[in-house]
C-alpha cells in the first residue's frame, strides 16, 4: 500500500468535499450557512479537517463516513 503524505489526504478530502457539494447544487455560502464549517478553506486543502468536522460532512451530505471515503481514495 503506498504511504499518503498530509498533503495529498488534505487534496483528496478537499476534491471529495467539493465534489459532493457540486452533486447537490450548493455553494460553498449555502453550505457554509447551512452547517456552520468553511466550506471554502477545506476546498483549499490548506487546512486540516477534524473528525468531528468530517462527521458533520457527512451528516450534512446524508451519507456514512465509510461512503465518503469510497471514492477517490485509492
Amino acid at each position: 500500500m503506498k504511504k499518503i503524505t498530509k498533503e495529498e489526504a488534505l487534496i483528496n478530502i478537499a476534491k471529495r468535499v467539493k465534489w459532493l457539494r457540486q452533486q447537490k447544487g450548493i455553494s460553498q455560502q449555502n453550505a457554509y450557512n447551512d452547517t456552520g464549517i468553511h466550506f471554502g478553506r477545506l476546498e483549499q486543502a490548506n487546512s486540516d479537517v477534524g473528525y468531528l468536522t468530517l462527521l458533520r460532512i457527512c451528516d450534512y451530505f446524508e451519507i456514512s463516513l465509510a461512503d465518503f471515503f469510497k471514492e477517490g481514495f485509492d
